[in-house]
């Protein structure tokens, strides 16, 4: 294989490869670790919005049962205690131990739930946009896709007071969703990407676009699969990702996302292992809990783009 025929390859298979940079996390921490709320209740795929079916997607249920065309009121139900039970469990936990989150939000979700958008100001968490509805981009034309992306930011300014800054698709992103991005100027990041450990610059359509990597892999959508059977099996597994992130840390720090959701984890015997693996941290130094804005911020100071920073991402039609 040639040079030129590696260079026109769509995908960056080598990223930082052997030697990623220090990040310098600050006061010296030896990992970076963000909580992620995904807020997605009210704007699933509903009867009331017109969508003709009910999700069903990370409830107990995981696939409705109800035959096609009917409202399957119990996935409504187990949906609503998120947004009426688990939010505000989740909340306390992290408000107890004085610890950031970041929600990933969908914008009419939130909308709809206006105690729960005062909440999430007065306690400071920052917001990452996650669309206008909780619905795979990848399905949507360019025009439908930018238009759902000119609503969701429009919604959120209403509801927060302010525009979001960072970005993240249900699932992944279509081949037009950066680009979107790019051509609406506002955002300072996107989580779209699970390729890596630390943040990283690309070029879209010539212009500089940081990426802050989300991960399925220490998330608690891993429930909703059956990977997860109790909060012991989440624990155990984010506790060992912390470890080995936290011994490599000590050369090469790096950072650790950790996505919840309000109908999963909001239940309480699921809870125990997310207040479990909070205290667990705790008792570590150098260990930064920190907002998903907050990282995209640090890397755009520490390592501002410069031509040659970029990473390969060409994404498009």
């Amino acid at each position: 294989m040639t040079a030129s025929d590696i260079a026109a390859y769509p995908r960056d298979l080598i990223g930082y490869g052997a030697t990623p940079p220090h990040p310098q996390w600050p006061n010296g921490a030896r990992i970076a670790v963000n909580f992620v709320m995904n807020y997605e209740e009210g704007s699933e795929y509903s009867f009331a919005d017109g969508d003709g079916r009910s999700e069903a997607s990370l409830t107990e249920a995981a696939v409705s049962p109800v035959p096609e065309g009917q409202r399957d009121l119990a996935g409504e139900g187990m949906f609503e205690f998120g947004s009426r039970v688990g939010f505000w469990r989740i909340m306390r936990l992290f408000a107890e131990r004085g610890l950031p989150i970041t929600v990933f939000a969908c914008a009419l979700a939130l909308e709809r739930h206006p105690p729960a958008a005062a909440a999430i100001r007065t306690a400071g968490h920052d917001v990452c946009c996650h669309g206008w509805r909780w619905i795979e981009h990848y399905k949507l034309t360019r025009d439908q896709e930018r238009e759902h992306i000119r609503l969701a930011v429009e919604s959120l300014k209403r509801t927060l007071g302010s525009r979001p800054l960072g970005w993240y698709c249900r699932y992944g992103p279509s081949v037009n969703t950066r680009a979107l991005l790019v051509e609406e100027g506002g955002f300072l990041y996107d989580s779209d990407c699970y390729n890596d450990e630390l943040p990283y610059w690309v070029l879209q359509d010539g212009k500089p676009q940081l990426c802050v990597p989300y991960s399925l892999v220490t998330n608690d959508s891993k429930y909703g699969r059956g990977v997860f059977g109790n909060a012991d099996d989440y624990f155990t597994f984010l506790r060992d990702q912390f470890d080995m992130l936290y011994a490599e840390g000590a050369k090469q720090p790096k950072m650790m996302s950790c996505g919840l959701h309000m109908r999963l984890t909001g239940h309480p015997a699921r809870a125990a292992g997310l207040a479990r693996f909070m205290d667990y941290i705790q008792k570590h130094e150098k260990v930064w809990v920190a907002r998903r804005i907050e990282i995209a911020e640090h890397w755009r100071t520490t390592f501002p783009y410069a031509p040659g920073l970029e990473q390969i991402a060409r994404v498009g039609p």
